[in-house]
């Protein structure tokens, strides 16, 4: 075959029409196949998300009586409150007497490793030491008649017993004592608190211990506010200093001295072994 037909051959092969059919083989694309669907009808409705709201619950102030506070599977948190306990006049002579002549020292504490002096003065009477905080204080069995005395009659009114005191001198609005629980293991798994107050009027706060999902955050765990009055009593018991911390915050207006004086237990083993309650050497 000469060039001239060859050349003529090919030109017709380009030139020849594709044989087309009644039904295209193209792929059709999504939004052809989307549009020959018939939708359901439907209405579209917003709905506003479900926010959880949480508010911060106000404090519940304790009054006369007794009042439990917290049931938990730890136990009942008990406080019970006696307004009067010691009467006016005889407060008065006793607040005179406890700053005299009960040996007052401003103590140095411990917070994360940092040494600071403690906003307030304290004692200790009882014939085995006591350590918080990682402060250790000494035996003193040497107690003063007045002490003796204010403790015979809480443990005649109360049924329970005690062998041990700390006392705190609150000399102005500017002293406190911080959040913390009486928990020690000298002082076993329930002890129970009395403490009695002398002088001017200071708030007791609460609150309760977060459980582990709040992750120590306070927030929103229940409070409670306790205003303790010249002459009276508050006993703490049960299940109180395992769920609960308390403390005396500083005062933004003028307060005149307080004497608070914690009567407790403290027992020679440290796993808080149960002891014999009788009343300490020079008590009597």
């Amino acid at each position: 075959m000469d060039d001239k037909r060859r050349r003529a051959r090919v030109q017709g092969a380009w030139a020849a029409p594709p044989a087309t059919t009644g039904r295209s083989h193209l792929p059709q694309t999504p939004g052809q196949a989307w549009r020959r669907k018939q939708l359901p009808d439907r209405e579209f409705v917003f709905k506003e998300p479900q926010l959880v709201v949480r508010t911060v619950p106000e404090p519940r102030v304790i009054e006369e009586g007794v009042h439990e506070i917290s049931l938990s599977p730890t136990g009942v948190s008990r406080v019970c409150l006696y307004p009067g306990f010691v009467d006016l006049k005889e407060a008065d002579w006793i607040l005179e007497r406890l700053c005299q002549d009960v040996p007052w020292k401003q103590r140095m504490g411990i917070k994360e490793d940092i040494t600071y002096p403690q906003p307030r003065l304290t004692a200790w009477y009882g014939e085995l030491p006591y350590t918080y905080s990682r402060i250790t204080m000494e035996p003193n069995p040497h107690w003063h008649p007045v002490l003796c005395t204010l403790k015979s009659r809480i443990e005649e009114n109360t049924g329970h017993t005690f062998n041990s005191l700390l006392c705190n001198l609150y000399r102005d609005e500017k002293d406190s004592v911080d959040w913390h629980s009486d928990d020690e293991p000298s002082l076993g798994s329930r002890p129970v608190i009395a403490s009695l107050s002398f002088g001017a009027t200071r708030t007791f706060e609460m609150r309760k211990k977060p459980p582990p999902e709040e992750n120590g955050d306070y927030t929103y765990m229940e409070r409670v506010k306790i205003p303790l009055d010249h002459g009276t009593l508050l006993i703490m018991e049960g299940a109180t200093q395992a769920d609960w911390q308390h403390r005396v915050p500083k005062e933004y207006h003028s307060r005149e001295p307080r004497v608070n004086l914690t009567f407790r237990t403290i027992y020679p083993d440290p796993r808080g072994a149960p002891g014999d309650g009788t009343c300490p050497q020079g008590c009597h």
